[in-house]
């Protein structure tokens, strides 16, 4: 008897976690379909989840192709809001009646609509070792920070970014699942750390006294880097990730550099711990 009970509130409580998600992603669907605006030809839609409490987007994605627009000068909106694109990823673009996503996609899409090349003064060495630092961050680095943040730290993630539970048990699930294909959710969170330390030392050490990736100049890979690093820096929440990136103190300088060389308006785009709204 004690068994059908069980069996009975397992299955009690799971039909109502997924009508409960259903009516979520509906609620969305609807929230979706507000009329959409008339934008100036040749002006990049960028469409976000939202801004940070601390920095100017949720992901560290927005914070890199923000930058990108920022750093080659291409006129562009913003659109903040829920709807994600065809590919269900964050940030996507709208150009000229097309929509492209994937942050990296959306930058070389512009870069050849645009006839841009921000690495036009880098060596071919140069190029390849900014985007082997760019890759490490984006396909290694990135997926420990997001353990670190959705998975054992979820609770205080969603606590300062105002994220509702329901929403945090789904992605806590979802990040599990997206780390254990990956690889690096198969490990400990200590070995998680370790290698995640690994990365910041590599980058620590390769940037030295630099002023950017490859010197005195930015490069298109400072972005990523920027968005990355930048989006630990200032929201991890008090996290061991916190901790591990401000023990660097280059990567430290570095961040504040790039924000003030590209975001000069940077009060304007945060939330400031959600006490404010954002007026860009």
């Amino acid at each position: 008897m004690e068994s059908v009970e069980v069996f009975f509130w397992s299955k009690a409580t799971g039909t109502f976690l997924i009508s409960s998600a259903l009516l979520y992603i509906a609620w969305k669907k609807m929230k979706n379909k507000a009329p959409k605006k008339d934008h100036p030809p040749d002006t990049v839609i960028v469409h976000h989840l939202g801004r940070g409490p601390y920095a100017p987007s949720l992901t560290p994605y927005g914070i890199k192709l923000e930058t990108y627009l920022r750093m080659a000068k291409i006129p562009y909106e913003n659109e903040h809001g829920s709807a994600s694109s065809k590919k269900g990823k964050y940030p996507w673009i709208e150009y000229n009646g097309e929509c492209i996503s994937d942050s990296q996609l959306c930058i070389e899409y512009l870069n050849d609509k645009r006839g841009i090349d921000l690495d036009r003064d880098f060596t071919v060495m140069e190029r390849g070792t900014a985007r082997a630092f760019q890759k490490m961050l984006e396909e290694n680095t990135y997926w420990a920070f997001a353990l670190d943040r959705w998975v054992y730290n979820v609770w205080a993630a969603c606590k300062a970014m105002k994220v509702p539970t329901l929403a945090g048990y789904y992605v806590r699930r979802q990040v599990r699942n997206n780390t254990y294909a990956h690889g690096i959710g198969r490990h400990s969170s200590d070995e998680v750390y370790h290698i995640m330390e690994l990365d910041l030392k590599a980058l620590s050490d390769f940037l030295g006294n630099k002023k950017f990736l490859l010197g005195d100049k930015p490069c298109q890979e400072d972005c990523s880097v920027f968005g990355i690093i930048g989006n630990a820096y200032w929201q991890s929440f008090g996290s061991p990730v916190e901790s591990a990136v401000k023990k660097y103190s280059n990567l430290c300088d570095y961040c504040e550099r790039m924000k003030q060389t590209f975001w000069p308006d940077w009060d304007q785009c945060i939330t400031h711990g959600h006490t404010k709204e954002a007026t860009k």
